[in-house]
């Protein structure tokens, strides 16, 4: 076993515990966080809808690719958001951060769903649509760091692995959520109503939550220039890197966290053309998969308050890793409903634990002069270069090889890399050796303060504390 050392980190603390004060600033980020991902992944599932409205061609494949292309005009804006600001974040404080991402939504979901078809002013349309998606990416890349360094310095010390965890958690959330809303629209309307106007639908619907989510996010408490109290953190000998080399084992790990949630996004596309299922067990993949991802995000927080970070991203990691192939090859060769529905459900739930224990490791472990804008960055451009890519290349190895087993190799690859660098990743867990809570004793009040009856109270708990051993 590694042996240890400890050092004096200090934190952001929101002053005397108070559980409401934490379960608000908890909603405030959550909320925001949700209906964040709700706009931005809601294109995705109307994507043949959006390019019929605004990008018209004879060729139908044509109108698709260029929705698909505006879809991946969001990514390109992500890092440059998540620079600006998250930097801000780091300078005038959290709250006004994720204020203003959130306004930028919020106008550029209602630029979106509002915008007239091209039908009714030409080339304005498809114009309009790609600034509104522009502005989405630009907003969601600096959602993801400021609120993460809220979520974490808002939080109890002994809590913040669950209060992270619920950034994971709100964007499976999120995503589970735009899919109950066009799984509902698609079977209670025509397709001429849904091509029409029941995408637009779909982003109202989200929209229709701004104000109080803007409301929510602009009372929350600060915690930026709260006052810090120093937190024992223990790391390994020699295993105490600076920032850079933090960030750049936070990179790899949400490289293959990011690979590894769009190839189970995938999922659904991988089970109608690949495996050739029904369209309702293509489509249940997705819900199963989301659903369990919530579960699992929140369990990961949790557990990392228990026994610490590390731990808990490495053990679920490695199980994941050893199962991913077997559920794969059973999966490809059964092509039952259990297997794609149990399977998937059972990997997504082990591998998912891991990376909310990385959330706040990656959070703790960055100064907090820079937590949000680094964190936001390199969340941004994992994103932007493995999220944008995994689909494409595993469609096109899948078709360059015909083994239906692709995706299972892709993540095999992702996942034990960003195995590699949870190893090399330091433990920040207010824990000591034993993997127990430290307490911090009260402190005896200044000399000059004392007075008779402190010093009779002292001795009276002396002799108690003294007879209690006896007794014992």
């Amino acid at each position: 076993m590694a042996r240890q050392s400890t050092r004096e980190r200090p934190e952001p603390l929101l002053g005397p515990a108070d559980g409401r004060l934490t379960r608000r600033a908890v909603l405030g980020a959550t909320i925001g966080n949700i209906l964040e991902f709700y706009d931005f992944g809601t294109y995705s599932f109307f994507a043949i809808q959006i390019g019929q409205a605004f990008f018209p061609a004879t060729d139908q494949f044509a109108s698709l690719m260029l929705s698909l292309g505006t879809f991946g005009a969001g990514f390109v804006t992500r890092p440059i958001g998540a620079i600006v600001l998250g930097s801000y974040s780091d300078r005038a404080g959290r709250r006004p951060a994720m204020t203003a991402s959130f306004a930028m939504m919020s106008a550029a979901v209602l630029l979106l769903a509002l915008t007239p078809s091209y039908e009714t002013i030409g080339l304005a349309a498809p114009s309009l649509a790609i600034v509104a998606r522009l502005l989405q990416g630009f907003a969601l890349g600096g959602e993801v760091g400021p609120t993460t360094a809220y979520l974490m310095e808002a939080a109890p010390t002994e809590a913040r692995g669950l209060a992270v965890s619920f950034q994971p958690a709100s964007q499976q959330l999120a995503a589970t959520a735009g899919a109950l809303v066009g799984e509902i629209l698609s079977l209670t309307m025509t397709s001429e109503a849904l091509n029409a106007y029941g995408w637009r639908i779909a982003l109202l619907l989200g929209a229709a939550t701004l104000p109080f989510g803007l409301w929510l996010r602009s009372a929350l408490p600060e915690t930026l220039h709260c006052p810090e109290a120093p937190v024992r953190v223990t790391q390994p000998v020699g295993r105490s890197p600076p920032d850079r080399r933090i960030m750049s084992l936070g990179f790899v790990i949400l490289a293959g966290c990011t690979i590894t949630t769009y190839v189970t996004g995938y999922m659904t596309t991988y089970a109608l053309n690949t495996l050739r299922v029904s369209a309702p067990l293509a489509f249940g993949t997705t819900l199963i998969s989301n659903t369990v991802g919530i579960a699992a995000a929140l369990l990961g927080g949790l557990l990392a308050d228990r026994v610490g970070r590390r731990r808990i991203m490495i053990w679920p990691q490695v199980a994941a890793l050893l199962m991913t192939y077997p559920v794969f090859l059973w999966i490809a060769e059964s092509r039952s409903a259990f297997a794609l529905l149990g399977g998937l459900g059972v990997l997504t739930l082990i591998g998912t634990i891991s990376y909310s224990a990385f959330y706040v490791s990656m959070a703790e472990g960055l100064p907090r002069h820079i937590r949000g804008g680094a964190f936001a960055t390199i969340y941004a451009f994992a994103i932007a270069i493995f999220g944008g890519t995994a689909q494409p290349i595993v469609t096109w190895l899948i078709h360059l090889t015909g083994s239906a087993l692709v995706p299972a190799w892709y993540m095999l690859f992702a996942g034990a890399a960003a195995l590699c660098a949870m190893f090399m990743m330091p433990e920040t867990a207010p824990l000591n050796s034993d993997h127990r809570r430290t307490s911090v004793a009260p402190r005896p009040l200044p000399s000059h303060t004392r007075t008779a009856k402190d010093d009779i109270y002292d001795v009276r708990n002396a002799k108690h504390r003294a007879g209690t051993a006896i007794g014992a």
